[in-house]
């Protein structure tokens, strides 16, 4: 008798505990469908991110810096990769596609380095308060609507309409991607603004 109801007790505790987990997961996604409803790209804003939500929801300051994070990592990585290519292309005759790879180049380091400012601006909005916080989100705004002009002018250049070779269709990809984490980390940062300026009223009105 005693065996059995020790076995029913874990039998118990483990679904109370697999429905308890369930019903976080369901609040946490919820929760971040809620922040991510001003993006464009409200599935790619779930999915990144819905990972960071497994212990706590994060503040909506927070949700704008794992966006603009995020960001950054994928433009690094289109940077090294369109690098890759241009050298590539160097080997061969075709000096046109060469130098509009290479603007391409320029234009996504432009990206990776005002994304970088971005991420440290926003941080430190943290840490300045209320008096230098209007400063900080101008910075921020110019800084990732700059890189998302620099992925846009990469796409319609180097790129165009007829994309033709893999290596093209690849950095199209990679920049669509870079273009979407910025917009949505540009929709994410002005709702942690316009939440930001609300609470502020409402604490000194």
């Amino acid at each position: 008798m005693a065996q059995n109801f020790l076995l029913f007790l874990i039998f118990s505790l483990t679904i109370f505990g697999f429905l308890g987990t369930a019903e976080s997961r369901s609040r946490a996604r919820m929760y971040i469908q809620a922040q991510c409803q001003p993006t464009l790209y409200f599935d790619l804003c779930v999915r990144t991110l819905l990972p960071y939500t497994t212990k706590e929801l994060p503040s909506p300051q927070r949700l704008a810096q794992i966006t603009l994070t995020t960001c950054l990592v994928k433009a690094r990585f289109t940077k090294v990769y369109v690098d890759m290519i241009a050298k590539q292309y160097n080997k061969t005759t075709n000096h046109e596609e060469y130098q509009a790879l290479e603007d391409c180049l320029n234009q996504i380091n432009n990206g990776v380095n005002q994304i970088t400012q971005s991420v440290k601006e926003i941080q430190q909005m943290g840490i300045d308060g209320e008096e230098k916080f209007v400063w900080h989100e101008s910075n921020v705004k110019s800084w990732v609507s700059a890189a998302l002009t620099d992925t846009t002018t990469c796409m319609d250049g180097f790129l165009g309409d007829e994309v033709g070779s893999r290596e093209k269709r690849m950095i199209k990809a990679r920049f669509l991607n870079v273009k979407q984490l910025a917009s949505n980390s540009l929709g994410m940062f002005n709702r942690f603004t316009a939440r930001h300026r609300a609470s502020h009223a409402i604490r000194n009105p």
